[in-house]
């Protein structure tokens, strides 16, 4: 059965399309019709039986426990829903096991790579301006790409230095800039963005068409950068510079509360996946570095 013609579902994403982005509403609209996809009556009408059985179809089908926990929160939110409408008296899904999500520590780059993608953004026409700004921004304020795509010029404070940035579920939060950023979009918004502007646009950040950049566009200016940096361009993205930001933050003594803040996640746990970057590079440095911690092999030999 397809959720297309459940009104209960429909009412269930126009309340969820409220406070979400469009993207995670049409992630909920697939995950919802997947499960509807196994069943011969309404999602709302499911029994804990019928949820596990799809769960274990798709663990036998080779779904990644990623895409299964997903696919199960989304139809335990929706469940939820209904018993808090009471549409339903319980949520068959609250009490199932989703799969355990191995901890991925996140990719980054190093200080030294992060400061050639930066330079390989150098030039003075509009573009590269406007390059420059972007690129400072991701490293320089660890906004995600459509936070920084979303920006208006009203956004940014350049005397206080500080962008004011919509993140998830349109929660706004106050980032500081760097000088490096700061003087970057100064130059951006002086003498590059009129030049972009032909559609007299709020947009920060412009296409050459005068438009607003997208999050491809962004995707696309970081990837010929990387190229020119004589980065690996497949590597590079914006949510890499956002990884970097909050690693060079904590390997710099930055405190944790501080950098939650700043990445405007809603739960520290998040942020502490940063920590154990910052630990893994100092352990590096560390071995590298002192002569107690190199193998006994790479030692220099006794004098006698």
């Amino acid at each position: 059965m397809s959720d297309r013609h459940d009104p209960d579902v429909e009412s269930f994403l126009l309340l969820l399309a409220a406070r979400r982005s469009p993207r995670t509403v049409d992630a909920y609209r697939r995950d919802l019709a997947a499960f509807a996809a196994t069943v011969d009556h309404p999602v709302g009408e499911a029994t804990t039986a019928e949820i596990e059985a799809w769960l274990a179809s798709m663990r036998a089908d080779g779904r990644a426990p990623a895409t299964i926990a997903r696919r199960l929160a989304a139809v335990r939110a929706y469940l939820r829903h209904l018993t808090l409408i009471g549409t339903r008296a319980d949520n068959p899904a609250a009490a199932i096991a989703g799969p355990r999500r191995p901890r991925t520590v996140p990719r980054t780059l190093s200080p030294a790579e992060a400061e050639r993608l930066v330079e390989a953004a150098n030039g003075t026409s509009p573009r590269a301006m406007r390059d420059r700004a972007l690129v400072e921004l991701l490293y320089g304020a660890g906004l995600r790409v459509s936070e920084a795509v979303g920006l208006v010029k009203a956004s940014i404070d350049l005397e206080g230095r500080i962008v004011r940035a919509a993140g998830k579920g349109g929660k706004e939060r106050l980032v500081p800039l760097g000088r490096p950023a700061a003087e970057a979009l100064r130059r951006y918004l002086a003498l590059g963005r009129p030049h972009l502007d032909r559609r007299h646009r709020p947009d920060l950040f412009l296409n050459a068409r005068g438009g607003a950049l997208t999050r491809a566009g962004a995707f696309l200016i970081l990837r010929r950068l990387a190229d020119r940096a004589g980065l690996e361009p497949g590597r590079v993205h914006p949510h890499l510079l956002r990884h970097s930001f909050a690693t060079h933050l904590l390997e710099g003594g930055a405190d944790l509360r501080s950098v939650q803040e700043m990445l405007g996640h809603a739960d520290v746990s998040t942020t502490e996946r940063y920590t154990h970057v910052s630990d893994r590079h100092r352990r590096e440095a560390y071995f590298r570095a002192h002569p107690h911690a190199r193998r006994r092999s790479e030692r220099a030999p006794d004098a006698g």
